[in-house]
């Protein structure tokens, strides 16, 4: 009975004991106030962590400050931020003006559009350089910041696609006499530029939490394909308002209709160029497409603008499905 009640009472003891230690510890830390350096650092804005052009707000990796060479960049670094958005809004502008001088087949003679047009090719063979140097995630969600395994995975991937996308056509149409051959094959190999959707999809993704920031994307998209449409739609019918076979003027064609609307038919000119000339200008042919790529998309269709010919019918089928998704 004494040998239980004293091993009972060193129990106690060792317990007391502990609890006493445990005390001592931890109350000065609970109770040490906060240094002058944790109290006056400051918090990452909220609005600093939206606009991060990545997918991932604030990785872990952000945190651990990986040593990089110096000529070697980082993707979230105080640079790559707005850069990246310069490169979304002149992706965007490719993707608007690509379709367009495509489809209408606009000469460049214009020296403002000329100068904008290789400022941006300028600015994307910048950003073939700029990703020859900047870090990349490896599949293992590692950031890989070897030169060497840098410029391999770049050129791997990316590089042809993006050097064939940003050479200065432009200058080349404007300043020597090239086809229409030609001139298609370079606005094609512009249009490879459109593949950059992809990476600013990707970019865009964490964006999708906020419900403002998905309403615009959904209008941005939604006017994005509309304008492809119309491009397309215009297209159609200025491949079949002339029947090249027998060079007679095709009255069934939704151009045919529109000009006669408009006051400014189709004539020829037999006297000249031999040619079918008049009919509407670009502008009022691209808002005309545009307006009835947007009532087909709604499934509203006034029907002032319908489609005639089997192409056109068949491409107004496919419009309407896009639409009803």
């Amino acid at each position: 009975m004494s040998a239980g009640c004293t091993k009972f009472g060193r129990l106690t003891r060792a317990l007391t004991h502990n609890n006493r230690n445990t005390s001592h510890h931890t109350t000065p830390q609970e109770l040490t106030p906060m240094s002058r350096h944790e109290v006056s650092q400051p918090k990452q804005s909220h609005l600093a962590e939206v606009l991060q052009l990545s997918s991932i707000i604030l990785p872990q990796y952000k945190q651990e400050a990986p040593k990089t060479p110096s000529h070697i960049i980082l993707p979230y670094c105080t640079f790559k931020t707005p850069w990246d958005w310069v490169i979304l809004v002149l992706t965007f502008y490719t993707a608007i003006m690509v379709p367009y001088n495509v489809s209408f087949i606009t000469k460049l003679n214009n020296f403002v559009w000329l100068v904008l047009d290789s400022v941006v090719d300028v600015i994307f063979l910048v950003d073939i350089v700029f990703d020859f140097h900047t870090t990349f995630m490896g599949s293992g969600r590692e950031i890989i910041s070897h030169p060497k395994l840098i410029r391999r995975n770049f050129i791997k991937i990316w590089f042809v696609i993006d050097l064939l996308s940003c050479l200065p056509y432009g200058i080349i149409i404007a300043f020597m006499n090239v086809d229409e051959g030609i001139r298609r094959l370079f606005s094609y190999l512009k249009a490879v530029r459109l593949l950059h959707l992809g990476r600013v999809t990707h970019k865009l993704e964490h964006y999708l939490e906020y419900g403002a920031a998905v309403l615009v994307l959904l209008m941005c998209v939604f006017g994005l394909v509309a304008h492809w449409m119309a491009c397309i739609w215009y297209s159609i019918g200025h491949y079949e308002v002339i029947d090249e076979v027998t060079n007679n003027i095709r009255t069934d064609s939704w151009l045919y209709h529109l000009a006669i609307n408009l006051g400014s038919p189709y004539s020829y000119n037999a006297s000249g160029s031999g040619q079918w000339e008049g009919g509407p200008g670009k502008n009022s042919l691209y808002i005309a497409s545009l307006y009835f790529t947007m009532t087909s998309l709604t499934t509203i269709g006034f029907g002032n603008i319908a489609p005639t010919t089997d192409r056109e019918k068949i491409f107004s089928v496919a419009m309407m499905i896009v639409g009803c998704k």
